[in-house]
């Protein structure tokens, strides 16, 4: 709605800005000005300062100013129209008449909302009936509480056909209502509508103000070809247009809360549980160019929290693009990655807040998750392929449509490309040689040259604070079992990186920490062979594997990733893969080896098979689609007792073979 000046210059008149302030600060007079603490700042001494004369406020701690409408918005979160309705409230005065057709739009929306409210408080009512006994059930498995399905406002559907109909069309709502509200199915071929939910746990959709402008249902039959059902689009609700948890999370978030976008309503509501109500979710879809100014207004990096599965990566990828060409100065992202095979969900129940903690202290910046992305097909062994990723990342550049974001965003990675094409420059540097020992002596190689995306901008390394820090250290939820033992075997046996560095390059990791030590294994190597023939492994037993173990050991300690070193081996729970122990002899090294990467392969291949086979049964719900769907998961299942056979390993090491 828009807003003559006519009728704010009324408001500023009958508001004066240290009244309207008064009710958030406590000021005295100084002189013509009044001032108080700051309301956005902690502060001991006075820096806010207000001026009737001037109807202006000002913020000398944190460089804000403004007036009442201003003031309201920053301290109570709320839009601009919001604060101007607030103000009016305030000084008792009538909202200006709208036009006839935005007046009778306004009130359709009202009915609308009557309506909605309505059926919400009838599958509340549902829910806590005998009727409900299912839906009770199904939250009490998800471990949500009486108190908490109250504070959602969590409800259930009658298996009934017509329940809900007949309960509004006993409070005289017209059937037509019902299916412009999208609480009926109806069409040409239907003869008589009919409740779109039924036997469904519902979750309320609300909007900005907390208003229930929608639904979502969880089927409660497993049979059912659509697990989770929304509300279709009405003059109330546009699905990319809005988030589940909205209206709380923007107060929480106001409060100083980190904003979280999450994957879904029962991640929500966990994620809130365990403390974090500032939490949000998009219904049912990938994040949409509105949703995500939505965050942006509540905050200036929301941190989207996917999945730790390939599904959860590409969620992520898909993400990179949306936000790039939307990005502006202050405005940006932040990735946190869960544990394999854990949402939201499971990992506040298994691990509780401490857990959640650590995702989120490990979550990555917009320009990281891209870098990582774009440079996860290296090895960029030749100037061809160096050349396809600088041009890549040009071409990505090119979308970020704010000027000065996509200056530094070229200058960052224009860094990043140096120190990616010169490792053995970098590694002079890591090992502290001086300038003039870095200095190329005859013969010697020269530096790479400056990337297109280079400025005069030098390029800074992370500070040892910052390097110690949650975002670097990756988060300390569970390692996959595989990939410590994949790794493992690398750090006893470093013969493997050098005869089968294509497979370990190739293999895909899941978890932020082991990803960040196979980069410094190929990386290590790459140093290590780049010395000379003199350094390549002659012998794969005895004192030559040892020593390049240790050297494999201290160059990692000197990188920082002893700790991380430390909980892979705590990771491996089972001393019985006898071939990634020390030792084991080369026969069992090699066998182990190559079944664990064979699993891991096929693991992953199969956890795509499933995403795929789940997609096309909830899109079609037929016997080949079931079918299909089940063969994945038993070839699924099967893998664990497949793994149990590398445990048979070690008899060329004298290890007896083990009895069945």
């Amino acid at each position: 709605m828009r807003f003559s000046p006519q009728f704010l210059d009324e408001l500023r008149a009958r508001l004066p800005v240290s009244e309207v302030v008064r009710r958030r600060v406590k000021l005295r007079k100084a002189g013509r000005e009044f001032k108080g603490l700051s309301p956005f700042n902690k502060e001991k001494t006075a820096s806010f300062f207000v001026n009737d004369q001037k109807a202006m406020w000002f913020d000398f701690s944190s460089g804000k100013n403004g007036n009442i409408f201003d003031f309201v918005m920053l301290t109570e979160g709320v839009s601009f129209p919001e604060a101007v309705e607030r103000l009016a409230g305030q000084a008792g005065v009538p909202m200006p008449v709208m036009t006839r057709e935005a007046t009778a739009h306004e009130e359709r929306r009202k009915t609308l909302n009557d309506i909605v409210e309505l059926a919400a408080k009838f599958f509340e009512a549902n829910l806590a009936s005998r009727a409900g006994a299912r839906g009770r059930g199904y939250l009490a498995d998800r471990g949500i509480a009486p108190a908490t399905q109250l504070k959602f406002r969590l409800g259930c559907a009658s298996a009934e056909q017509y329940a809900l109909k007949e309960h509004l069309g006993a409070a005289k709502v017209s059937v037509e209502d019902m299916v412009e509200a999208g609480l009926l199915v109806a069409g040409d071929d239907i003869a008589v509508p009919y409740d779109r939910f039924r036997d469904r746990v519902m979750f309320p959709i609300a909007d900005w103000r907390g208003r229930v402008i929608a639904f979502g249902g969880r089927a409660l039959d497993k049979d059912v070809p659509a697990k989770y059902l929304n509300s279709p689009e009405t003059p109330l609700f546009h699905k990319g247009a809005t988030l589940y948890n909205i209206a709380a999370a923007r107060a929480a978030a106001h409060a100083g809360q980190r904003l979280i976008a999450v994957e879904g309503y029962i991640d929500v509501i966990a994620m809130a549980t365990a403390g974090y109500e500032a939490t949000v979710a998009p219904l049912g879809t990938a994040f949409t160019a509105e949703q995500l100014a939505l965050t942006w207004r509540m905050a200036d990096e929301p941190i989207l929290c996917f999945d730790g599965d390939v599904a959860g990566r590409r969620a992520a990828y898909r993400a990179i693009d949306l936000a790039l060409p939307l990005v502006k100065p202050g405005k940006s992202l932040k990735f946190a990655a869960l544990p394999d095979g854990q949402d939201p969900d499971d990992l506040v129940r298994s691990g509780d807040r401490e857990a959640v903690e650590d995702v989120l202290a490990a979550a990555r910046p917009l320009a990281d998750m891209l870098w990582a992305r774009e440079s996860e097909a290296g090895p960029f062994t030749t100037p061809e392929r160096r050349a396809a990723l600088e041009t890549r990342l040009g071409e990505i550049m090119a979308t970020i449509a704010d000027e000065t974001v996509r200056r530094y965003y070229r200058a960052e990675f224009g860094a990043r490309l140096r120190q990616l094409f010169a490792p053995i420059e970098v590694s002079a540097r890591r090992r502290g040689f001086d300038d003039k020992a870095r200095r190329p002596g005859p013969g010697a190689r020269k530096p790479y040259p400056r990337t297109a995306f280079d400025r005069d901008e030098g390029y800074m390394a992370a500070s040892p604070r910052l390097a110690e820090s949650p975002l670097h250290r990756g988060h300390r939820t569970a390692i996959p079992r595989r990939e410590a033992l994949i790794l493992q075997a690398a750090l006893n046996y470093p013969w493997l990186l050098h005869d089968h560095l294509e497979e370990l390059s190739e293999t895909e990791f899941r978890h932020a920490d082991t990803r960040k030590l196979k980069a410094a294994l190929i990386d290590i190597l790459a140093h290590h062979a780049g010395q000379g023939a003199e350094h390549e492994v002659q012998q794969r037993a005895g004192q030559q594997a040892e020593l390049d173990r240790m050297e494999l050991a201290a160059e990692l300690t000197r990188r920082g990733f002893a700790d991380l070193i430390g909980r892979i081996e705590r990771t491996i729970t089972t001393l019985s893969v006898w071939g990634a122990r020390p030792e084991a002899a080369a026969a069992d090294v090699l066998h182990t080896w190559r079944q664990l990467l064979a699993l891991h392969r096929q693991w992953h291949s199969l956890t795509r098979e499933l995403k795929d086979a789940e997609m096309a049964l909830g899109q079609d719900n037929t016997e080949t689609n079931y079918s299909r769907l089940r063969d994945v998961k038993a070839r699924l299942s099967s893998i664990d007792g497949t793994e149990a056979l590398i445990e048979g390993f070690g008899e060329q090491s004298g290890r007896p073979a083990r009895s069945t």
